[in-house]
């Protein structure tokens, strides 16, 4: 099966689309005011060094000191203590003033300053290069061992005999012909001697070094044997693209297509319809199931339900027929929503052992498209798979949206007779604490109408209650639980 990659590009963001057989498989976005710090290398400077925590603020030109832990920190001989039982303190390591060349491994979040490590480490297609390191590792996704031999091996046998480096093997490298590894490696030293005769020439603090842009990863890291074509729609984008692919990645340079139609390029393969869905808690499935998404703090549950879908043979049959097409609906809903971290999926029961290891099966074939390391486990006593999928960064719902400044997140409100009461509870309350002329009660078009009608007999008497008048006035920009109460 082929696969069409679509570039939307505007001053403001880009974003990426992976289109499958007509259907939007994943979606990356990255905007020009907050792109990550993450990979970014900056020659920094000591501003203060904490034996208390162990800790060091550097400041490396960014509005708050970034942070860098003694675990961090990395040479031959710290690396070494490392192994055995103790670790050189980090007033013994730094000292305020000293500049160091250092890579962002967190980027900040809220209050807190970026996180850094000492230890550079430079991306390529299909290798990742540990200008301090010595070993060549194997991607954790590579599962065979005679493979994960024959590739170390190639490696190091083209890794030329002046270079002190270390080397991660990508999953991309698996099938990698010779000369293709020989240009990652050269690529990825020439990164490296532009950056150290950088950290040579300049003053701290200063950035040396930034990672791909979003378009430039997606031509090294998501195109593929499958891709048959790279359409982008800026035409200054695309001349920066093919410059980048002739240079760095020459075999896509041919699919590298300008869009140039009238109508918008994620218009035409129905993308931006695709990212409305992504955003909602129900996704509808071909058979008239469907499927319920919650992400909350510690995880995403996902439920299958068979909906309007009726079978034509057993009800067994039809659990098990929207269970297999839930299967290829997740995995996919798991790449679109770029869903991470703790993972469970609720399926419609099965009795049938063999219907269960045919929908685990197929869970595993649909998630095998995936470039995120993931672990999935069989079903549970409860009759719930739990899986695990690596997070890398923020989901969809997390880039494009917020929580909702009326509900804060719960995603429900009080009922507006809910309200009525609570005002009637806060009225009495203030009844007997003040003493007022009169209490005006204000509050949102809902709530009033309901206090004229419905409820006008309980305030009529907890006015006479109270011996105090109670008016009311409709605040049109108040939310349905917002309400406030005046003392005239």
């Amino acid at each position: 099966m082929t696969e069409d990659i679509l570039i939307n590009v505007t001053p403001q963001e880009t974003r990426v689309a992976i289109v499958l057989q007509g259907a939007v498989q994943e979606l990356h976005i990255e905007r020009t005011a907050s792109r990550g710090l993450v990979g970014n290398v900056y020659l920094g400077r000591v501003a203060r060094v904490l034996p208390g925590m162990q800790s060091a603020f550097i400041d490396i030109g960014l509005e708050r000191a970034a942070f860098l832990h003694v675990a961090d920190i990395w040479h031959a001989e710290h690396h070494k203590e490392h192994r055995g039982n103790g670790a050189t303190p980090i007033e013994r390591l730094l000292r305020e003033g000293q500049s160091l060349v250092v890579q962002v491994i967190k980027d900040p979040i809220g209050t807190k300053g970026a996180r850094l490590s000492t230890q550079i480490s430079i991306a390529g297609r299909m290798l990742v290069y540990l200008p301090q390191d010595s070993h060549i590792g194997i991607s954790q996704r590579i599962a065979d061992e005679a493979g994960r031999a024959l590739l170390r091996d190639k490696v190091a046998r083209l890794v030329p005999a002046d270079e002190k480096g270390g080397f991660i093997v990508r999953t991309m490298a698996e099938d990698a012909s010779d000369s293709d590894l020989t240009a990652d490696i050269a690529y990825l030293r020439k990164l490296l001697k532009s950056i150290v005769a950088a950290s040579q020439t300049m003053a701290a603090p200063a950035f040396l070094y930034q990672d791909l842009s979003l378009a430039q990863r997606v031509l090294r890291d998501l195109v593929g044997e499958e891709t048959s074509s790279i359409q982008i729609d800026s035409r200054e984008s695309y001349q920066q693209l093919l410059e980048f692919a002739k240079e760095y990645v020459p075999s896509v340079s041919d699919r590298l297509l300008h869009y140039t139609g009238e109508r918008p390029l994620f218009d035409l393969y129905h993308v931006e319809d695709e990212i409305e869905r992504a955003l909602g808690r129900r996704v509808d499935l071909k058979s008239g199931g469907y499927l319920i998404l919650d992400q909350t703090e510690a995880m995403t549950t996902i439920d299958v339900n068979t909906g309007a879908f009726v079978g034509n043979r057993s009800f067994d049959d039809t659990i098990f027929k929207t269970n297999l097409e839930a299967a290829h609906a997740i995995a996919r809903q798991l790449r679109l929503r770029n869903l991470g971290g703790i993972i469970i999926l609720d399926f419609i029961d099965m009795e049938s052992v063999e219907h269960r290891d045919a929908v685990l099966a197929e869970l595993n074939k649909a998630l095998a498209r995936d470039h995120m390391r993931m672990t999935v486990n069989g079903f549970t006593q409860l009759g719930l798979v739990e899986m695990t999928r690596k997070r890398t960064r923020e989901s969809l719902a997390h880039v494009l949206c917020e929580p909702c400044p009326i509900c804060q997140g719960k995603g429900e409100l009080k009922t507006a007779r809910t309200i009525c009461y609570d005002i009637l509870r806060e009225l009495l309350r203030e009844a007997r604490q003040f003493n007022p002329r009169e209490f005006r009660i204000l509050a949102s078009q809902q709530v009033i109408d309901l206090f004229l009608e419905e409820e006008s007999q309980n305030l009529a008497l907890l006015g006479d209650f109270i011996g105090k008048p109670i008016s009311l006035q409709v605040e049109n920009v108040y939310h349905q639980e917002q309400y406030d109460i005046i003392l005239m």
